[in-house]
């Protein structure tokens, strides 16, 4: 696989993958032994979260196991009603439950439960290909980063609907341009962690906005990630997504606010600050010039207006800088939480 690298993001083509994903699956003993055996000593831990998901998730354990014989493969049980359960420990995974319903409830108890050296974070629903995990642990092994994330490269348009491909590039383009062009494809399920990033990520939210905050903290906190494409396809005959597509999509809209206003506050109340000042100086602007002109001040509400105005924006901007400081402070014990994990092996 040719890999591309630019500014701490690693790409390829999908041809290119799809090609290599080919010779894997024909020659899997020859084409990449020496990196399958160096992961021999290290612990490789792949997290499935689970919501009814019987008719797919056999398979996905299967892939995984196959994909990385040495690692344990662990199913998180989010109150399915099917044989999800049943389904995966036939398969061989490690089943545990989490009672609270939400994607994100599950990545917290699965990171705070499993201990490995590296971890695979992915879907259950059997749209990845699992033949991509070992180059992304390699990736992330080898170069010493702590996320690389699979940006899904769909061959079918039935794999990926119009309105989840619009409203991941629009959310994708809002944190890019606010937190740095480190990732393409935000809301990818389909990640490789280090220990350090599991074990100092503090999983805030509830449901599907978990991938939101696993891109956020790595930007904010500046750590090296990655990203390679990845084959992503629909899903099977049984097997229904639990996204929903304007409900969800404004939850990862509020939560990217939410992290903007948490992360650059400064920026966020210098902004306001700019736009009331500007409202304000423009309503009292002919009210001064008036003024000058004839000593008198004849639309006494719309000076009031304006000053209050100008006098609100300066109040923004002295919480922004106080917030500033505050965010600031977070940040470094974040930081330093971070580092005191170690250095990924």
């Amino acid at each position: 696989m040719t890999l591309i690298s630019k500014r701490g993001l690693v790409e390829a083509d999908c041809s290119t993958l799809t090609t290599v994903t080919e010779g894997y699956r024909r020659l899997p003993d020859l084409s990449r032994p020496s990196r399958l055996r160096q992961f021999a000593a290290t612990q490789v831990a792949v997290l499935i979260p689970c919501h009814n998901e019987e008719a797919a998730i056999a398979k996905v354990v299967r892939d995984f196991h196959a994909a990385l014989p040495d690692a344990t493969v662990y199913v998180y049980d989010n109150n399915s009603t099917d044989a999800t359960v049943a389904e995966a420990t036939a398969a061989g995974a490690v089943v545990r439950r989490e009672p609270l319903q939400g994607k994100g409830h599950v990545v917290r108890r699965m990171f705070a439960d499993v201990d490995a050296d590296l971890y695979v974070l992915v879907d259950g629903d059997d749209t990845y290909d699992a033949v991509a995990a070992p180059d992304m642990v390699d990736l992330l092994a080898a170069q010493h980063l702590d996320m690389v994330s699979a940006a899904r490269c769909e061959h079918a348009r039935a794999a990926y609907r119009p309105g989840h491909r619009f409203g991941n590039q629009v959310l994708t383009g809002m944190v890019r341009w606010v937190f740095g062009a480190g990732i393409s494809d935000m809301l990818s399920g389909y990640r490789a962690l280090s220990r350090r990033f599991v074990k100092s990520f503090p999983a805030l939210s509830a449901g599907f906005e978990t991938e939101t905050e696993l891109t956020v903290h790595a930007l904010a906190l500046h750590m090296p990630v990655a990203e390679i494409k990845a084959d992503y396809r629909p899903r099977g005959a049984g097997s229904a997504s639990k996204l929903h597509t304007l409900r969800d999509g404004m939850r990862i809209l509020r939560t990217i606010v939410t992290l903007v206003q948490q992360e650059r506050p400064l920026q966020v109340f210098s902004t306001t600050a700019m736009c009331l000042c500007a409202i304000g100086i423009g309503l009292g602007t002919p009210l001064v010039l008036e003024f000058l002109n004839t000593g008198l001040v004849p639309r006494l509400p719309t000076a009031l207006l304006a000053t209050g105005l100008v006098l609100l924006a300066f109040l923004a901007l002295a919480c922004g800088l106080i917030l500033d400081a505050v965010s600031r402070g977070r940040k470094e014990l974040k930081r330093l939480a971070y580092l005191a994990l170690g250095t990924p092996e």
